[in-house]
């Protein structure tokens, strides 16, 4: 097996770790899920001159609090696997987008019980305290919903209620 090949069974090794790194706000969604790994690379740089793995990463907001944590649980499930030398590097630009999240993680968190974000190209408001989105409720599937609140539990998520079964829900707000 040359090198190139042997490089690249072991990045399709590290997404798939990637892929049980939950994210600690919404543990039910993985950080692939969310679409937060940029890239993952081999990087010669890392451990001269063995070279380790590149993980980049990108916040869903600037400054989120659950990064360091998240930077910490890949760290420990390469460790875990035998992976020594790493490096995880945050990447600001481009920024991250409700586009990067997978249909499936939009599906768990339907499930979960919080709204996923609607599709951009399609009712996202930019502006701030504009008027509200109409957002499904994830209990019972009800567009008659309204804001609570614009932010949630955590700064990505809005509260809303929904006047026809009344229960309050998260909803992640697309940007």
């Amino acid at each position: 097996m040359n090198i190139e090949t042997s490089l690249l069974i072991q990045q399709q090794k590290i997404w798939s770790i990637l892929e049980t790194v939950t994210d600690p706000e919404i543990p039910v969604l993985s950080i692939t899920d969310l679409g937060i790994v940029r890239e993952v690379r081999f990087e010669q740089d890392i451990n001269p001159p063995l070279g380790g793995w590149g993980v980049y990463i990108t916040p869903t907001y600037t400054g989120c609090p659950a990064m360091d944590m998240i930077a910490m649980n890949i760290r420990l499930a390469l460790l875990e696997h035998g992976y020594q030398s790493i490096k995880i590097t945050s990447v600001l630009s481009p920024v991250w987008t409700t586009d990067w999240m997978t249909e499936d993680g939009k599906r768990k968190l339907k499930e979960y019980g919080i709204a996923p974000p609607n599709p951009r190209q399609q009712v996202c408001n930019n502006d701030l305290f504009g008027a509200a989105e109409a957002v499904q409720c994830p209990h019972c599937n009800s567009y008659h919903t309204h804001r609570i609140s614009e932010f949630g539990s955590t700064a990505c998520k809005a509260l809303y209620q929904c006047d026809d079964c009344k229960e309050p829900f998260d909803y992640f707000k697309c940007h």
